[in-house]
């Protein structure tokens, strides 16, 4: 048996014991890219799954557990997201399939852009979610723990607020209503298994507007403008000039809330990550175009 798995079962091992799936375990193993979670493969003569352990901060990241586990389920009934095994509410614990597939990075996205948008689609004409997800009410509730807690908030960051206002009043002007979205589609949330592609890890999940998730995927994967032109074409089945600016604009959004996240992170995680980096980079990117001719045109195209 490895060190690790013996690192992983001191940790764990009592916990794990309270699920029964869990107690004919082999092995345990870390898996990597979770920034809010430790992802537990769990080897048993029966199958493979995930334990996936959350951290004492999810109120704070706008991370309901309970949400989580019933859209988790519901997208796993949506045939698109890993079947759940079990929940034990209150310890943070949750227990998936393990899917056996490639686990993409920003170049297999960018490469797979129609297989996506079909997976992306699945998705969201399954059952409603628990909860909505609104990425302006959630940057006014990071903003106000930021505030009041004294965290870090980058130069000029309160300066945009108007500008996004101006954004918040087109969309709201221009509403089709939401669909059940993941609303966190980085590139490792995507596994290939030769089939379809699955979409994984439901904590930010919520009903909202579909091109909140385009914009998303392109902005995590940091692809260019004509990437999110397939991608948005592929998923409604045809050039959409006015989709395609929501998806953009819906990006920058993103990136405005996000770099928020990654502000209370950096200063309440425990992980080994540099949050304060990572979000410097979504701000920035942002901030370069936002105030652009292309996002007056984008914001007229609506």
């Amino acid at each position: 048996m490895s060190s690790e798995h013996d690192d992983l079962e001191s940790l764990y091992g009592a916990l794990f014991d309270e699920v029964p799936i869990l107690r004919s375990r082999s092995a345990l193993a870390e898996l990597s890219g979770g920034l809010t979670n430790r992802n537990i493969k769990v080897t048993t003569p029966e199958r493979t799954l995930v334990a996936r352990i959350s951290s004492n901060s999810s109120s704070l990241l706008a991370i309901d557990r309970q949400s989580e586990y019933i859209n988790s389920q519901r997208a796993a009934r949506a045939g698109v997201g890993a079947q759940v095994c079990d929940y034990l509410s209150g310890k943070g614990l949750l227990v998936i399939d393990f899917i056996t597939g490639k686990t993409f990075s920003a170049d297999d996205v960018a490469a797979n852009l129609p297989r996506i948008a079909a997976s992306v689609r699945t998705l969201h004409a399954g059952e409603r979610f628990d909860r909505d997800f609104d990425m302006f009410e959630i940057q006014q509730r990071y903003l106000s723990i930021v505030n009041e807690r004294g965290f870090r908030l980058p130069d000029g960051y309160l300066d945009l607020a108007e500008r996004f206002a101006q954004i918040h009043r087109a969309f709201t002007a221009t509403d089709t209503g939401t669909v059940p979205c993941n609303n966190d589609l980085l590139p490792a949330n995507f596994i290939d298994d030769g089939q379809k592609i699955w979409l994984i890890d439901y904590e930010y999940s919520g009903n909202n507007d579909p091109c909140f998730e385009l914009g998303n995927i392109w902005s995590e994967a940091e692809l260019e403008f004509a990437a999110l032109e397939e991608l948005v074409g592929a998923y409604y089945g045809g050039a959409r000039a006015d989709k395609l600016a929501r998806a953009w604009l819906f990006a920058q959004v993103a990136k405005y809330g996000w770099t928020l996240w990654a502000s209370i992170q950096d200063s309440i995680s425990e992980l080994d990550f540099d949050f304060w980096e990572w979000g410097m980079l979504k701000y920035e990117s942002m901030r370069e175009v936002i105030s652009s001719t292309r996002a007056d045109s984008l914001l007229a195209a609506l």
